[in-house]
């Protein structure tokens, strides 16, 4: 498709229609975000296994296809994470996780394909985890940080997601403090357990 297409295809002022793999979560039309394993440093529980893989293979732990839509109040951001299943240690392997940088902002993920869990958390010490299978719609209050989590061990965890376009992303606080809660296999079951390295107060 060329680039006049494109933007034929994606006029949000007159509105529009996008295709994407429910599957794969993939579209054409959607810009792609990747996350390798590398960039993940610091999250992880065991750091040295975390270290062992990288040396073997800098893979792409998760990506993400999400719109170029204005970041306006009154517009809704939209797209999807694709999570591949693995582990680090044995702690399942996770997106990076965070707040909004207007707090007061909720948002929903469908799943579509796969197995995994949204962890949830606010700054008053509430945490949980939500369980996410096909046909699932996760929803994400006002307030809180959110990560999504791929327990299956061989198939991507893939969500579409969608909130206001104005909401932003506060990775900072999560990289500093890490999460309360992470997701562990145990006896061939995902557990969730307290982060021993989370640093918030």
């Amino acid at each position: 498709m060329r680039d006049s297409e494109k933007k034929a295809a994606l006029d949000w002022s007159r509105g529009c229609c996008i295709d994407f793999d429910f599957q794969t979560g993939r579209s054409a039309l959607a810009p792609a975000g990747k996350r390798r394993l590398s960039e993940m440093r610091g999250l992880f529980l065991d750091g040295e296994a975390l270290e062992a893989q990288i040396a073997k293979e800098d893979r792409i732990i998760y990506e993400y296809h999400a719109l170029d839509i204005p970041q306006t109040p009154g517009d809704l951001s939209f797209g999807f994470s694709i999570l591949q299943p693995g582990k680090i240690g044995d702690e399942y392997y996770f997106t990076k996780g965070h707040f909004h940088s207007i707090l007061n902002t909720a948002e929903i993920y469908s799943c579509t394909r796969g197995h995994g869990y949204l962890l949830l958390e606010n700054k008053e010490g509430d945490s949980r985890a939500i369980e996410m299978l096909p046909g699932r719609i996760g929803y994400v209050p006002k307030g809180y940080a959110h990560r999504s989590v791929n327990v299956s061990p061989d198939e991507p965890f893939v969500t579409l997601f969608a909130y206001r376009a104005d909401a932003g992303h506060d990775y900072a606080t999560i990289e500093t403090t890490g999460f309360r809660k992470l997701m562990v296999e145990r006896d061939g079951a995902p557990v969730l357990m307290d982060n021993p390295k989370w640093l918030g107060k």
